[in-house]
C-alpha cells in the first residue's frame, strides 16, 4: 500500500483527486491518501470529508472549458471513506510524521524544489505539479537528488496524455503528413486578459515565487507539446514583454486585490527542433479588446499534409478525423500503453490526471521512473526559460546553454535568493 501525502489544497487540487477517484473506481486498490497539508488548516479540511470544513471554493472558471481549474469539487471519503487522513499546516511535520511514503506537491512554484528536497531526504517518492521548479538550477537539484536517492520522481504534465496530443505524435511518427516542417501553437487575449489576476493567484505575477509569466506557466505546457509531438528542441528565439504592470482581481472594488506584475504577459517565439521542424509559439492575456485565437491550433505542417482542427488533412484535400483513424489504425499494445487497461473490470483509462497518477504508482511499485519523469520536466523547463533568457540577450540560444547553465542571466536573482548558484 502506497500512502500518500498531498502538500497544496488549491483549486487544482479538486481535478487531481477525481483522478485518483476514477483510479480507485477502476479497482486501484493499492494506494491510500493519508494526509493533506496547508499553511491555512481550513484548507486542507476543505478536502477531507464531506460536512466538514469551510466550504468549497468558487470556480474561476465554467464547467465548460474543460479546463483542470474548473473540476468540480471532491472529498476524498467521496472515494476513500476507510481511511483517516491527517491534516497539517507545515509539509516538513507531515514528512517527520512519518505516515507517507510518497509526497504530492501541487504548491506554489518556490516550494517545489523545498519539499523536494525534504521528501528526497525522508526517503519519500514525489510527484510534482508543472512547471517542476522555480529554475533550471532548482528542476536539476531534484532531479539528482531523486537519483542518487533512487527515488521516483514524477512530473505532472497533463497536455503529454491527452488523446489529441497522443493520436497528433502516433500520426506524424507513422509519416501521415510526410516530414514534419512547421506547427503552430497558442492564441493571442481571452481568459485573463487585460489584466485580471491569473487564475485569483498573485504569485503568478512575482518572480521570485512564480518565476515568469506566460512564458512560465503556460510555456513549459507547449514546450512539452512540441518536444513531444515534433521531436527534441534544440533551439529558442524568443521575446517577452510586460504589457500590463498592473494585475486585478475583479469583484468588489472595496475588497478586490491588486498586484505588481514583475513577470512577463506576453511571449513570441521559434523553436527549432532537432529535425530540423520549426514550431512557431504565441501567447498573451494582457490584450485589450477581442481574442485572437490560431483556428485549429495547433496545427502541424508536413510535406503532404497537415493536422488541423482536429483533422488529417492531405495535400488532395482528403479529411480523416484524427482520433477515430488513431484509434482504429494504432497497434493494440501501443493504445494499452498509452492508455493502459486496469482493473478487475479491465477498465481503460483516457482522463489525463489518471493516467498519470497509475504511471506514476507503478513506477514506485516497479523501482523506476514514471513518463513524464523529471528529466521531461527539466527538459521543459529550460526550454519555456529559453524564451525569457533569448529576450534578455536579444539572440537565439541552444538548449545546451540553457541546460547546462551557461546562460541564465534571468534567473540569477532566483538561484541566489533561494542558495541555488
Amino acid at each position: 500500500m502506497i500512502r500518500i501525502g498531498i502538500v497544496g489544497c488549491g483549486r487544482i487540487l479538486n481535478a487531481h483527486l477525481q483522478g485518483y477517484r476514477l483510479l480507485r473506481e477502476a479497482g486501484c486498490d493499492d494506494f491510500r491518501i493519508t494526509a493533506l497539508c496547508a499553511r491555512n488548516r481550513d484548507d486542507a479540511l476543505m478536502f477531507r470529508k464531506r460536512g466538514e470544513g469551510p466550504p468549497p471554493r468558487a470556480a474561476v472558471l465554467p464547467p465548460e472549458t474543460g479546463d483542470p481549474l474548473a473540476a468540480p469539487h471532491i472529498y476524498l471519503d467521496d472515494f476513500q471513506p476507510d481511511t483517516e487522513v491527517a491534516a497539517f499546516r507545515d509539509y516538513r511535520e507531515m514528512i517527520n510524521a512519518g505516515g507517507v511514503d510518497a509526497v504530492n506537491d501541487f504548491t506554489t512554484l518556490s516550494m517545489h524544489h523545498q519539499i523536494g528536497a525534504a521528501a528526497f531526504d525522508a526517503g519519500l517518492h514525489l510527484l510534482v505539479q508543472k512547471p517542476l521548479a522555480i529554475s533550471v538550477a532548482a528542476a536539476r537539484l531534484l532531479v539528482e537528488m531523486a537519483k542518487a536517492n533512487g527515488l521516483t520522481l514524477g512530473l505532472f504534465e497533463n497536455v503529454r496524455q491527452a488523446e489529441a496530443t497522443r493520436a497528433a505524435a502516433w500520426a506524424i511518427e507513422q509519416g501521415t503528413i510526410g516530414d514534419l516542417q512547421l506547427a503552430l501553437f497558442g492564441g493571442i487575449g481571452g481568459l485573463w486578459s487585460p489584466d485580471k489576476i491569473v487564475a485569483e493567484t498573485p504569485w503568478r505575477h512575482r518572480k521570485l515565487e512564480g518565476a515568469g509569466g506566460g512564458a512560465i506557466d503556460i510555456g513549459v505546457h507547449v514546450m512539452h507539446w512540441v518536444r513531444y509531438v515534433c521531436g527534441e528542441i534544440a533551439a529558442v528565439s524568443g521575446t517577452v514583454r510586460t504589457f500590463e504592470p498592473l494585475r486585478h482581481l475583479y469583484g468588489d472594488p472595496e475588497t478586490g486585490e491588486s498586484v505588481e506584475a514583475g513577470v512577463d504577459d506576453t511571449y513570441l517565439a521559434t523553436v527549432t527542433c532537432e529535425n530540423g521542424a520549426l514550431a512557431q509559439l504565441m501567447w498573451s492575456w494582457a490584450t485589450h479588446g477581442e481574442e485572437t485565437p490560431i483556428p485549429g491550433a495547433p496545427v502541424f505542417y508536413g510535406s503532404r499534409g497537415c493536422i488541423k482542427g482536429g483533422e488529417i488533412i492531405d495535400d488532395d484535400g482528403n479529411r480523416r478525423d484524427l482520433l477515430q483513424t488513431f484509434w482504429n489504425e494504432a497497434e493494440a499494445g501501443l493504445l494499452d500503453r498509452l492508455f493502459p487497461v486496469v482493473g478487475p473490470a479491465a477498465t481503460r483509462l483516457t482522463d489525463p490526471f489518471a493516467i498519470q497518477q497509475y504511471d506514476w504508482l507503478r513506477a514506485i511499485e516497479g523501482g523506476g521512473q514514471p513518463e513524464t519523469d523529471g528529466e521531461e520536466g527539466l527538459r521543459d523547463l529550460a526550454a519555456a526559460f529559453g524564451m525569457i533568457e533569448s529576450s534578455l540577450l536579444q539572440r537565439t540560444v541552444s538548449m545546451d546553454e540553457l541546460l547546462s547553465g551557461a546562460v541564465r542571466g534571468y534567473q540569477q536573482e532566483i538561484d541566489e535568493y533561494y542558495g541555488l548558484t
